[in-house]
């Protein structure tokens, strides 16, 4: 699907994230002068505190993004808070310095003058000190804005929404169009905020300090300041009728999550539409949140209610057992486990085992005869592997499975998601960490290598309730074990396959299955 069908197709929804998008970035930007501005002007009259605090604003603009965004999840959840809370943070440094040069740049004289007609410390600095300051300081605010435009693309890494949706997604199933219809509206977000910002720039801007006659300029101040108000006006109207929408809430309410990859979106979606079916419950969807300790976070937390994880994760990433293959012993021990610990219960397992497998591309395979893991522990020392940042990292992922089968590679580097797999394709890797009924594997028709001395956990899929959940709503118990009997292996991996080749939405293929299998209706 190339460009202009997946807008045309898809227009409803990237209309709905860059709405979504706006609000956000305004917030941000918002609280971001309310503390810039008057912190601006506190270091301009207290010199002691003037370094301590561009330290600290200049030490928060060189933590990276997603980091900053990962360290507030325990503290502050998922969802718009921590988004706002990153984007603000990032947005102080600029407004801080223009604001602080823009007054320590005014002419002393001028400070001299107005204190000998007598104003006062506080009038000096309201009517003259802020208004000569305030072209530099709107300078600091532009850069801030449309910084804040693109920052705010990773609020989709924790489930605040906006264009970054788009961008995640079309990452994760190799989807070009998908990527270009979240980054291109970004990129003209910000080339409008930039230029109405540039307006109320020159409209603060003294007539006397611009060129031009002053007939000239006063005439096209009337244009500006028009503009200005157009804009203000579309913007009111967006925030109230997005909030409009927002205010209607039904009585019973849940969330469900997932994480962010093909096979979590279908089965977030899956576990929603099945529950707004079978049962009177809302479900407020929080799909492609991140890697596991952001939804297991979220799930302690309480900002989602329910997400479906797999046996093997929960075993040995969550209560840190080394990997065991007795599928019955890992999956009583994590439900066990998880509802001694977390007062987190688990449900039914699902029907199809996603574990992790090695996948090399088809000459790879024949060019080494390479059938199983042992087979290729011969040759590894010759490879490079492309494999998701958990993977490298996990004792049942990478180190473990080194240690297993008693190789070393020749380099190890993390790609996430999708890009690994065309790493593989493009040759600048030789193998790749992959899930058992990823839809990427028949989409390019990659071999994958037998785990022959029963390394890989079981990763049969299963439902995580927060207890409290469950004790208010029981009904899921029965709902959620219908919706595991019909999922297996053959229908993951086409479900999958319908996303990462086929270019479907994950919450369309849920859907299609659903009512194509009988379980719901249209």
């Amino acid at each position: 699907m190339n460009l202009i069908d997946y807008l045309a197709a898809n227009l409803s929804q990237i209309l709905s994230l860059l709405i979504e998008h706006i609000k956000l970035t305004g917030i941000s930007v918002g609280l971001a002068i309310l503390i810039g501005v008057p912190l601006g002007i506190l270091i301009s009259y207290a010199a002691k505190v003037s370094k301590p605090i561009l330290s600290i604003a200049n030490i928060i603009q060189a933590i990276p993004s997603m980091a900053l965004l990962g360290f507030m999840i325990p503290f502050l959840g998922i969802g718009t808070v921590p988004a706002v809370v990153a984007v603000v943070l990032y947005s102080l440094l600029p407004i801080i310095k223009n604001t602080y040069t823009g007054i320590q740049s005014i002419n002393p004289q001028t400070l001299e003058a107005a204190k000998g007609i007598g104003l006062t410390p506080l009038q000096v600095l309201t009517k003259v000190q802020i208004p000569l300051a305030l072209p530099v300081i709107m300078a600091g605010v532009r850069i801030a804005a449309v910084t804040a435009v693109g920052l705010m693309t990773m609020a989709a890494f924790i489930g605040a929404g906006g264009l970054g949706y788009l961008v995640f997604s079309g990452i994760r199933t190799v989807n070009n169009s998908q990527i270009l219809a979240g980054a291109i509206p970004a990129c003209l977000l910000a080339l409008l905020i930039d230029f109405l910002l540039s307006i109320v720039e020159k409209l603060v801007t003294p007539i006397s300090l611009q060129k031009g006659e002053t007939s000239a300029k006063k005439k096209k101040r009337k244009t500006q300041k028009a503009t200005l108000a157009l804009f203000a006006v579309l913007f009111a109207m967006i925030f109230f009728v997005s909030s409009m929408g927002n205010s209607i809430k039904a009585d019973k309410v849940i969330t469900v999550g997932s994480k962010d990859f093909t096979e979590q979106a279908i089965l977030g979606n899956l576990a929603a539409d099945f529950i707004e079916d079978r049962t009177d419950i809302t479900v407020n969807r929080k799909v492609e949140l991140g890697g596991t300790q952001v939804c297991f976070g979220a799930l302690q937390t309480g900002d989602i209610d329910l997400y479906i994880d797999y046996s093997g994760t929960a075993y040995t990433d969550m209560l840190k057992h080394p990997p065991i293959s007795d599928m019955e012993e890992v999956y009583e021990t994590a439900k066990r486990e998880l509802k001694e610990k977390y007062n987190i219960d688990v449900l039914k397992q699902m029907g199809f085992n996603n574990t992790y497998v090695l996948a090399v591309t088809e000459d790879t395979a024949n060019k080494y005869n390479l059938q199983t893991i042992s087979d290729f522990a011969k040759v590894a020392s010759t490879m490079k592997s492309g494999t998701t940042f958990e993977f490298l990292n996990r004792e049942d992922g990478l180190p473990g499975l080194q240690k297993k089968y008693g190789f070393t590679l020749k380099e190890s580097i993390s790609l996430d998601s999708s890009p690994r797999y065309t790493a593989l394709i493009n040759q600048d890797v030789d193998v790749v960490d992959a899930f058992a009924t990823d839809g990427l594997l028949k989409k390019f028709s990659l071999v994958t290598l037998k785990d022959d001395k029963n390394f890989f956990p079981p990763y049969f899929a299963m439902p995580l309730v927060k207890g409290e959940t469950l004790e208010k709503y029981p009904e899921l118990i029965p709902v959620m074990e219908e919706l595991s009997d019909v999922l297996t292996d053959e229908i993951m991996i086409e479900l999958n396959y319908r996303v990462d080749e086929l270019q479907e939405s994950p919450d369309q293929v849920a859907r299609d299955f659903l009512i194509s299998s009988g379980l719901i209706s249209e």
